[in-house]
């Protein structure tokens, strides 16, 4: 019976990968619905507080984007790349990771994508070696940031999690995961340098700028650049207040005694960082609204509004189904895995990584995995340094920042290969998250 059930479970993964994260998060329903009324488990219970912080923190980012604050954001960067173009393969990764830790979404890669390209093929670089691992970079750089799904879904499960010895704070994820990932990310830059042929050199490519109409539409077309915009000073204002509602999250974060202490039923009780991070968003999110002249009917339509609406259906539906499932069978599965995820912690971080390719989203993978490691007894810490394991949905090229990449190369050298798995982000990706992880356990042996 478990088994069958494991497998609808599976089914009900794969099935909605195919209709992308609301398909995911709708079709769970359909594995609910069976466990439930077909096996006779009792629901458990949807992680509703992940979710109202995934919300809070989406409506704060989407305002900013419509304000245009996002886009004064992505300016700023543009003008380091230009500078520099000889280290674009190096410095648009950095970019990217940076604007995702900032942003708290990877989905801001998508204007860098065409930056990036007008700087490799001028400066004769192969386009393939910044702009795969850009797109790897800007997803490494979710589990770094404060304001993304993963890092709060994360936070979230830690702090309402009981009898941990050692509680784990905002600032003790991200002292780990800021480090270890931005190293990740700059080892698979290196090794980018000299991926794949010199241009000169890839007979592919010389035969395709043979024809005078394939070499105008590589090397032509109007260049793409944010710096000839103008930018309203509310766009700047925007971004002010954005960064400063991060400001003080970090430091609630970091200063336990400056959130409010509460008498609940003759109790004092410390506001918690999820409640904080509500709070701070949308008031965040309120002033920007209200001082930066936001267009209100315009904030759904931007793109960070639909991926996290997105996000928040796909962790409700994943989440809930993989905890009727784990409750169900609890001591079961405990007996079974105990013993294993404490004499080789690294299993938790393999099961991580399977689980994030099945459902293509790092929070819902954390949201169905975390509850189960910590119910195992895995170390909160080792859970922790393994936190960039969640991004494992590189391994086949069906992200969306990984098809726009390769639809923004226009020279073809990113690209799908014969095989599948073998396309541009395998190696990098790979690379990325193992230096990651690897950091990151060194990390907390020594930062707690």
């Amino acid at each position: 019976m478990i088994f069958l059930e494991f497998t609808i479970i599976i089914a009900c993964l794969l099935l909605g990968t195919r209709f992308g994260g609301l398909g995911l998060g709708v079709i769970s329903g359909i594995g609910l619905l069976l466990l439930t009324f077909v096996f006779g488990l009792y629901p458990g219970t949807p992680p509703v507080n992940v979710m109202l912080t995934i919300m809070a923190v989406i409506a704060c980012a989407s305002i900013l984007q419509t304000a245009g604050g996002l886009n004064v954001l992505m300016c700023f960067a543009e003008k380091l790349l230009r500078k520099h173009p000889k280290y674009i393969t190096i410095l648009a990764p950095l970019a990217t990771w940076t604007l995702t830790v900032l942003c708290g979404t990877g989905h801001v890669v998508y204007t860098m994508f065409p930056i990036i390209y007008d700087i490799a093929i001028k400066k004769n670089i192969r386009p393939e070696r910044p702009m795969a691992v850009a797109s790897v970079a800007s997803q490494l750089g979710i589990c770094a940031s404060p304001m993304s799904v993963a890092v709060v879904s994360m936070i979230s499960i830690l702090g309402s999690a009981h009898g941990l010895t050692h509680v784990i704070s905002l600032i003790d994820l991200l002292k780990v995961a800021i480090p270890s990932s931005f190293i990740g990310v700059l080892i698979a830059a290196i090794w980018s340098l000299r991926r794949g042929k010199n241009l000169e050199d890839d007979k592919e490519f010389q035969e395709k700028i043979k024809d005078p109409e394939n070499e105008a539409y590589i090397y032509g077309g109007a260049k793409s650049t944010l710096l000839n915009e103008k930018f309203s000073k509310h766009a700047y204002l925007s971004l002010i207040i954005f960064f400063f509602a991060i400001t003080i999250v970090v430091l609630l974060g970091a200063f336990e005694f400056l959130r409010p202490h509460i008498m609940v039923n003759g109790k004092e009780k410390i506001l918690s960082m999820n409640l904080s991070i509500q709070m701070l968003m949308l008031a965040a999110g309120a002033f920007i609204l209200m001082l930066c002249k936001v267009v209100p009917r315009e904030i759904p339509n931007g793109a960070i509004f639909k991926a996290g609406m997105v996000a928040v259906i796909s962790v409700f539906g994943v989440a809930w189904m993989a905890d009727t499932f784990f409750h169900a069978h609890f001591q079961l599965l405990e007996h079974i895995l105990e013993e294993v995820v404490k004499t080789k912690p690294w299993t938790y971080a393999i099961v991580l990584f399977l689980v994030s390719k099945l459902v293509n989203s790092q929070a819902a993978a954390i949201a169905a995995i975390a509850p189960m490691g910590i119910s195992l007894g895995v170390d909160p810490k080792i859970m922790v340094a393994f936190l960039p394991a969640a991004y494992g949905y590189f391994v086949l090229p069906t992200y969306p920042s990984d098809l726009a990449c390769i639809g923004f190369d226009r020279s073809g050298t990113t690209s799908i290969g014969k095989y599948v798995i073998n396309h541009s982000f395998i190696i990098p990706g790979l690379i990325g998250v193992s230096t990651s992880c690897f950091i990151g356990y060194f990390l907390v042996k020594i930062a707690f």
